[in-house]
Order: C-alpha cells, then sequence, then structure tokens
C-alpha cells in the first residue's frame, strides 16, 4: 500500500488518518495537498465540527522518509524547497481551520510530525507516547513549523534543549508543561480524540471559531488590538443566532441546540 492520508466521518467528526504502512506513517508530498484539499472542504461543510488528526496502525507520524530526502540532494534545490511550502500549507490549513482540530498521538510524532501535533489546537497523548525532533541527528533543521511552535509554547531553555539535543521528550513531560491537554491510556488516543470532539460539537459553532480565530490573533496583537478584536467578535456574535440560541436555553434552563 502506498502513503496516502485518509479521511472519514464519525458523527460530525472529520477523521485525517496518515498512513504509510511499513514506513511508520512517513510523510509523502502527495499527503499535502490531500490535506489542503480536504481540510479547505470541511471548512465549508457546515455538518462537521471538529476535525481529528491521526496515525495508522497504533502511531501516529515518524516525520519525513530520510531515503526520499537523500534522493532530493542529486535534484535542484527548488524540488525539496517546493516539498517543504507544501508541508507548510497543511500545517496553516490546520491553524485556519475554523473547526477545532484535535491530535491524537500514540507511540510517537517525530520531526514534521511533531509539528503536525502541536500545529492542531489540542493535543490528546498516549501515556507513553513520544515526540522528537531529531534533525539535528542527521545533520539537518527542523521544518512544518516546530521550532516556532515549540519557542512559543516552552520555556526558551526546553525548546533549546528538545531542538539542540534532538531526544524524545514525554508525553507526560510536554503534559507537565501544557502542551498535551490530556494523557489517557495507550492506545486509547483516538477514542478520546473522538470523544473529546463529540463535546465540542454540542458548542455554538459561531464561538468556537471566533475563539480560535483569538487566539490566533493573540498571538500577534497588543493588548489594544486585542480589545479591537475582542469588541469585535462579542458584537459579532451578540448578533448572531447562535447567541439567540445560547441565551434562550440559558435563561429557559434546557440545552441549547445549534444548527
Amino acid at each position: 500500500m502506498s502513503a496516502e492520508l485518509q479521511a472519514s466521518r464519525q458523527d460530525a467528526t472529520l477523521i485525517l488518518t496518515i498512513s504509510n504502512p511499513g514506513a511508520r506513517n512517513a510523510l509523502h508530498p502527495d499527503m499535502y495537498a490531500a490535506a489542503i484539499e480536504t481540510l479547505s472542504t470541511a471548512e465549508r461543510d457546515d455538518s462537521i465540527r471538529a476535525v481529528v488528526l491521526t496515525g495508522a496502525d497504533g502511531f501516529f507520524c515518524s516525520g519525513g522518509n530520510l531515503n526520499r530526502l537523500l534522493e532530493n540532494r542529486s535534484k535542484d534545490k527548488s524540488v525539496q524547497a517546493e516539498s517543504i511550502d507544501n508541508l507548510h500549507g497543511w500545517i496553516e490549513a490546520i491553524r485556519d481551520c475554523p473547526k477545532p482540530v484535535i491530535a491524537a498521538v500514540d507511540n510517537t510524532a517525530a520531526g514534521a510530525g511533531f509539528s503536525l501535533a502541536l500545529a492542531c489546537d489540542m493535543i490528546v497523548a498516549g501515556a507513553s507516547a513520544k515526540f522528537l525532533m531529531a534533525y539535528v541527528k542527521v545533520g539537518l533543521t527542523p521544518d512544518g513549523g516546530g521550532s516556532w511552535f515549540l519557542s512559543h509554547a516552552l520555556p526558551r531553555q526546553l525548546a533549546a534543549e528538545v531542538l539542540i539535543e534532538g531526544k524524545p521528550i514525554t508525553a507526560e513531560r510536554l503534559h507537565q508543561v501544557g502542551v498535551v491537554n490530556r494523557l489517557v491510556p495507550d492506545g486509547t488516543a483516538l477514542d478520546a480524540a473522538l470523544a473529546w470532539a463529540d463535546e465540542l460539537a454540542q458548542l455554538s459553532p459561531n464561538s468556537v471559531e471566533r475563539i480560535k480565530s483569538l487566539t490566533h490573533e493573540a498571538q500577534r496583537n497588543t493588548l489594544a488590538q486585542h480589545f479591537e478584536s475582542e469588541k469585535r467578535h462579542f458584537v459579532e456574535s451578540l448578533h448572531h443566532r447562535d447567541a439567540l440560541e445560547g441565551i434562550s436555553a440559558f435563561l429557559e434552563k434546557r440545552t441549547p441546540r445549534y444548527k
């Protein structure tokens, strides 16, 4: 079987599965375009309330294929540059998707696989899962935004340790510093992520989309700029149908039903 990104549905959740049998779900350029297209379609599909990204056969993703990278050394530099641009397009599609994206990580997320997990809004990981940026071990440097995500999410010294040493960091330690949201028994990350996605599907889609946008804006806004963003989103949310349903349901002591 070839490397592919498989898409399936469970109720209101889109499941994206990285699959590359025999190669620990190593990434392939064909996956990048498929991911971007699938996430773009999900953005326009109101029946999809959340996305879960996982790996096939109990292994999240080993990152780039070193044999393919070695072959690319004999090609023009533009070949590898284009491949990285397409990977970054996938990362941006995750970040720009208005639906919450949850990574379900069992076993290992390495290299660009770690970057993909970091790009997601939340991470559910098996208790003994490992994450690593081992680029330095083969004379390379990170891609997929891995160095950016870690530098923003971790204290500077810990980010330097993870990136420069290239040694695994455990899901437990990442949970302690707030990068991994939930630790679950090994082999259950996908089920736990899907259950969480089901919970998120019951929330106001408009609110969830706007809150995700606000968390991203906060990384580049000054406080004064963010006041303006919060004001705009609040006023627009108040006049959205979800607010009418949510407020009415609260006052009537019933569960809201968002369309």
